[in-house]
């Protein structure tokens, strides 16, 4: 279950239900999926797909979305070092950013208009979605793995767009979770 910190404010919230109506203030949807469904470690992108069928289709109906897919990362993933300093840069995108967490953790840090810069640490059974032209950022934690099932409107539109205001800097970049490792960064 999700984990948001609102390191401004010293305020930690675990609570499904307050994360949720904590993140809508800033037009951030946040759900809990079952995800005790049977899913093997070596199931193939499209198995995964055809478990979640039923929540992507609600998702797409929705919002609009048009595709889906599965993202797999892991500390063996080639040019992961790369990939990850494209996305734990401030930036936004032309689509929404929305992520099922099937295995691993993340973390979102989020700076919103109007509310403090939030981290939000997701892992399996999350659904999170950003939408459009938020500021924000994203890294993985200390495990460095994460299986996610990824929708869009447009996949052109998910290019990150950099605000190169270097906000990320002031803000802890380690997960709470199991594998959390302190930075020395503002908590």
């Amino acid at each position: 279950m999700a984990i948001v910190r609102i390191p401004d404010e010293n305020k930690t919230l675990s609570d499904p239900a307050e994360i949720a109506e904590y993140l809508a203030q800033a037009g951030i949807d946040y759900e809990r999926w079952d995800s005790s469904r049977p899913i093997e470690s070596g199931a193939t992108n499209d198995e995964i797909l055809e478990v979640y069928a039923a929540e992507i289709e609600r998702l797409k109906s929705r919002e609009g979305y048009v595709t889906a897919d599965v993202i797999n990362i892991n500390r063996d993933t080639p040019g992961l070092t790369d990939m990850l300093a494209k996305f734990n840069r401030e930036h936004w995108h032309d689509d929404d950013e929305v992520r099922f967490i099937i295995q691993g953790r993340g973390l979102f840090h989020i700076h919103p208009a109007a509310l403090p810069v939030m981290a939000i640490e997701v892992e399996a059974g999350d659904l999170i979605r950003v939408p459009k032209e938020t500021l924000h950022w994203f890294d993985l934690c200390a495990d460095r793995q994460i299986r996610a099932i990824r929708l869009f409107k447009d996949p052109a539109g998910w290019a990150p767009r950099y605000t190169d205001s270097s906000a990320e800097r002031k803000y802890q970049p380690g997960c709470l979770g199991p594998a959390y490792i302190p930075s020395g960064g503002a908590a």
